[in-house]
């Protein structure tokens, strides 16, 4: 009898183990494991410690694609920002030329757009340009097409806010419309004599041009900006997007915005100026985006296309801009001339087949 119940809780024991070291098998096959790491004593390597802190995370900031778009140049990008592989993509407007109140060509505009965005493997955030919100018809449609023109998230322990510096739109003059119908034209039409052209005539001014319109935030977007910072008071930090550079603008209705943002750690991006702008204020950083495909209006350091890749830390976000000519996939400078047509000098990418999704746009993978 002994001999009996010995066997059967050795059998049970055997089963137990087995158990175990199957699921210690199938956890590691799942990959709840982490991958081994083996560095041997002698292999030679500095003191420092592995880079790797699981709190850290990337992602990518794009600047204008239009007010008189450069062909190729935005949906290239899309394959680069591919290869680096972040875990979203944010951007500060302006994605179509917008400025009408015909339906049928916005929706071929946000169509065209939203082809080249779908090709990301990861998801979009979108953000309120001039051109995208130029009149009530477009945010109507935009309202339709994306939802919120202005919101919140919050991802692993930090605040993004995404502002809307056309609320409500900002009407031109009839003038100035035409002016940017014309220069659309221009660009759709000779892209490269028009771009040339302009930054010749740049080169001959004082001072830059200013562009036309002001900042529009609505008092029910400070209310929520300022709730939205209420309900998260203990992220480790806030970074705020916005089309129009709000600070460069005096908007009396964004200082508001900086009083609500206080003592807190925050970083600001922005873009419309087409020129890459660094600045220190409130000693918080604020960066005016160069383009990712939107006209140069004038010459000098600041005119580039790229792409801000942000690293964000417990200690703040740390930002290296990429220049989109020398951003290349594993075939070096031939990804980035294998196909003609460049309207910047730079010529358009290669678009691979391992990242050329097709189809409906899906932006939130």
């Amino acid at each position: 009898m002994k001999n009996i119940i010995y066997a059967k809780c050795l059998k049970t024991a055997v089963w137990f183990s087995i158990g175990i070291l199957s699921a210690a098998l199938m956890a590691l096959a799942s990959g709840s494991q982490p991958p081994v790491t083996r560095i041997g004593e002698t292999v030679p390597r500095t003191a420092k410690a592995f880079l790797n802190n699981p709190d850290n995370f990337q992602f990518v900031v794009v600047g204008d694609r239009t007010g008189g778009h450069r062909p190729g140049v935005f949906e290239r990008a899309m394959d680069q920002i591919n290869w680096l592989q972040p875990e979203f993509v944010m951007c500060v407007g302006d994605l179509i030329e917008g400025y009408t109140e015909d339906l049928r060509k916005l929706d071929q505009q946000w169509r065209a757009v939203e082809s080249m965005i779908d090709r990301l493997e990861m998801p979009f955030f979108y953000t309120v340009g001039n051109h995208d919100m130029g009149n009530n018809v477009m945010r109507d449609l935009w309202h339709r097409r994306h939802g919120r023109d202005y919101y919140h998230f919050v991802y692993r322990g930090v605040l993004f806010i995404s502002l809307n510096t056309e609320d409500p739109p900002v009407a031109l003059s009839d003038k100035t419309l035409a002016s940017q119908l014309a220069l659309e034209d221009m660009m759709e039409n000779d892209p490269i004599k028009t771009q040339q052209r302009i930054l010749a005539a740049s080169r001959d001014r004082p001072t830059p041009v200013k562009l036309p319109g002001e900042v529009a935030i609505s008092d029910a977007q400070v209310e929520y900006v300022q709730q939205a910072l209420a309900d998260n008071r203990d992220v480790r930090w806030t970074l705020v997007f916005m089309h129009k550079p709000a600070w460069m603008y005096q908007s009396p209705q964004f200082a508001r915005i900086e009083k609500l943002l206080g003592n807190r750690p925050y970083t600001v991006f922005a873009g419309h100026e087409h020129f890459y702008a660094y600045s220190r204020r409130h000693g918080r950083d604020y960066i005016d985006m160069g383009t990712t495909g939107g006209i140069w209006l004038r010459d000098g350091p600041g005119r580039l296309d790229h792409i801000a890749w942000v690293t964000m830390t417990d200690e703040g976000p740390i930002i290296a801009n990429i220049s989109l000519r020398g951003l290349t996939d594993k075939h070096g400078p031939l990804s980035l001339h294998s196909r003609s047509g460049s309207t910047t000098g730079e010529a358009k990418v290669s678009r691979s087949p391992a990242i050329a999704g097709e189809g409906v746009p899906q932006m939130s993978r």
